[in-house]
């Protein structure tokens, strides 16, 4: 059968270590092997102390130990490094979300999709601090990137190994994870999960999250839309400022001549050589993006796409890791 991988991030849930251990166990107790891969983000707890007696003590615990706190992203993707499972699951590790709904998610993914995100329909946080910024950061999500579930902020998820190619996750990326798994061509659905309330640790969640993500939604929607074309964007840009530049300083050269101002005494000269200068800096960064994207590609033998499967080749084309893939 199938393993299972379970990727749970933690950070200071020494109280929340072992339930959450055995929840896994009595909801996956049918669902044939599974293994459990817990990640200590850098807790000043004792949540590590609790980790090694579930690694010593049952060997499908699998457990990480980050030098310091890198933050949710690093430790997922240590995480996802260390799991050995043909499908894995994400979760967090503060009880709120459950491992009962897993074997149901899994039936879902044996439908034939790549991966199944969870929408937690009752959702259990304040709604100030958590409920809002997250309705606009969703939304605002659904608009840039164009893809449409209501909740790209459930950690829980399962997902096949070949969906998570050529994806590494940096800076506070885990929360676009969905949003990255869907632009590039994995077949993705969405079904409701249960929401707890925490009842022991403390949030690590703040306001200043919301910023971040903006952030992070122009590098997602940057890597969606324009990562092999680079000149696309900022070459549209700067033909555009280049536009009005050359049409401020035309303005400025007739009224020289009609009702005036002089050239140097009119504002719009000025402000159309500022445009046209931001106009070819617009046009030398996608020239700079072009050559960076080749070296980028060329340089490590990666490939702008990835093959889904194939039929009657000689050679299985290779992913963008530059490994070979089984040809179907």
């Amino acid at each position: 059968m199938t393993l299972l991988s379970i990727v749970v991030p933690l950070k200071d849930e020494e109280a929340n270590v072992r339930p959450l251990y055995e929840r896994v166990c009595a909801a996956l107790g049918g669902e044939g092997p599974w293994e459990l891969v817990l990640v200590d983000d850098g807790s000043t707890d004792g949540t590590f102390a609790e980790l090694e007696r579930l690694a010593a003590a049952d060997s499908r615990v699998k457990v990480i130990r980050l030098r310091r706190n890198y933050g949710q992203s690093a430790a997922m993707q240590a995480g996802l490094d260390a799991a050995t499972g043909r499908i894995v699951a994400t979760m967090d590790g503060d009880l709120q979300n459950d491992p009962a709904d897993i074997p149901h998610m899994l039936r879902k993914l044996e439908e034939g999709y790549d991966v199944v995100l969870g929408q937690r329909v009752h959702r259990q946080d304040g709604l100030v601090v958590r409920k809002l910024p997250s309705w606009v950061a969703n939304w605002l999500i659904r608009r840039v990137l164009r893809v449409p579930f209501r909740d790209f902020g459930c950690t829980l998820r399962l997902m096949r190994r070949e969906a998570l190619e050529g994806i590494t996750l940096y800076g506070e990326m885990h929360r676009f994870l969905t949003a990255l798994l869907v632009l590039q061509g994995g077949n993705v659905t969405q079904m409701p999960v249960q929401h707890h309330p925490r009842t022991a640790g403390r949030s690590k969640y703040t306001l200043s999250r919301t910023f971040r993500v903006l952030l992070d939604l122009l590098t997602v929607k940057f890597q969606g839309s324009f990562q092999t074309r680079p000149m696309h964007l900022f070459g549209t840009l700067g033909l555009i400022c280049l536009l009005l530049g050359t049409t401020g300083i035309g303005v400025a050269a007739v009224m020289k001549y009609t009702t005036g101002p002089g050239m140097t005494a009119n504002p719009l000269f000025l402000l159309g050589a500022v445009t046209d200068l931001i106009g070819i800096q617009f046009l030398s960064l996608g020239l700079m993006g072009e050559v960076l994207t080749r070296v980028y590609y060329e340089s490590q033998g990666k490939r702008p796409y990835l093959v889904r499967e194939s039929r009657n080749l000689s050679a299985a084309p290779r992913n963008d890791n530059g490994l070979h893939r089984q040809a179907a």
